[in-house]
């Protein structure tokens, strides 16, 4: 059994990835239904949330379903991330966890997430500081380095894991590479392997299939492995993973009754938690992943990411759910 401090996550545990704008609660709700272990909330601005700014404020929300559940903060002043710390846990998540790997410049260009990577000795020092404010297990997620000629993962690791963290998630790309590229788990494998390493370690990247989740449990010897971009409309991979590691069979893809409930399911929460005008728009990304490979679906799809109201987005989802009666491959 895997555990992160005391908190037990599975015997392989498989987390869906915090993503900026994707990992809200309705998302998170239809990756826990369809088997997700640990849920990791957007990161929220340690700014934004000392100074409780409505949007920071509201990524605090987590549900009794979607436990055990980690809410991750980043930032680059030490005295606002150990503030936000204590606030973070005023709101009862399983888990605190740290993002030291968002690459996206207005972040990592200010020193934070990714940012972080280029002053190893701020990261360590942030990291304890932050361990000793919380009785909550903190967790990091981090990246390989700032680029190829930084890749020190192994000492970040040591370093990380001497002043207290209880787990270390590493996507296994530098911040320079972005999404670009095949990320490279060498060094992940290497972390895990180091016999002063103790604490769980989890892969990040570039898992879309169960035989590659398969492949690189293998190769790689990770405790478990974190799942991005691959859920996003597509939550059944979790189940699916976990039922092929089990059975060594892939089950069949999910049929269009499926999937219309599962969207709608995601809909109707996004529309409870944002309200209608915000919950419709923001749910438009997620329709093509929804009904990808679905044939001659576009004209629904244009007519989906039109739509301006909860009730007109329903009604094309059920009219979506009566037309098709086929199950794809």
């Amino acid at each position: 059994m895997v555990k992160i401090g005391n908190v037990e996550v599975g015997e392989f545990p498989l987390l869906l990835a915090p993503m900026e704008d994707v990992s809200d609660p309705p998302f998170r709700a239809v990756c826990k239904e369809n088997g997700a272990d640990v849920m990791y909330t957007e990161f929220i601005s340690s700014e934004g949330l000392i100074r409780y700014a409505d949007k920071s404020v509201q990524k605090l929300d987590i549900y009794d379903y979607e436990r055990p559940v980690g809410i991750q903060i980043f930032g680059n002043e030490i005295e606002s991330m150990k503030e936000a710390a204590t606030i973070v846990e005023r709101a009862q998540p399983e888990i605190l966890d740290i993002n030291y790997g968002c690459p996206v410049k207005k972040v990592a260009c200010k020193g934070a997430g990714a940012g972080i990577l280029q002053d190893i000795p701020k990261m360590q020092q942030m990291t304890a500081e932050i361990v000793k404010q919380v009785d909550l297990p903190v967790t990091v997620k981090t990246r390989l380095g700032w680029d190829e000629n930084t890749i020190k993962i192994v000492e970040v690791a040591l370093r990380l894991q001497d002043v207290g963290i209880k787990a270390l998630s590493i996507h296994g790309r530098t911040r320079k590479q972005m999404y670009k590229g095949v990320a490279n788990w060498d060094p992940i494998a290497e972390v895990k392997a180091h016999p002063d390493i103790e604490i769980p370690i989890f892969g990040n990247g570039d898992i879309d299939s169960p035989q590659k989740a398969k492949e690189y449990k293998e190769k790689y010897g990770v405790d478990g492995i974190m799942i991005g971009r691959a859920a996003i409309g597509y939550p059944w991979i979790f189940n699916e993973i976990k039922h092929y590691l089990a059975t060594g069979e892939i089950l069949p893809p999910p049929d269009m009754e499926e999937r219309v409930r599962i969207a709608r399911k995601h809909l109707d929460f996004s529309v409870e938690w944002k309200g209608d005008r915000t919950g419709v728009v923001e749910m438009r990304r997620h329709y093509t992943n929804y009904f990808r490979g679905i044939p001659n679906f576009k004209p629904y799809r244009n007519r989906l990411v039109q739509a301006e109201s909860h009730q007109e987005v329903t009604d094309i989802l059920l009219e979506v759910a009566e037309s098709v009666h086929h199950v794809f491959a």
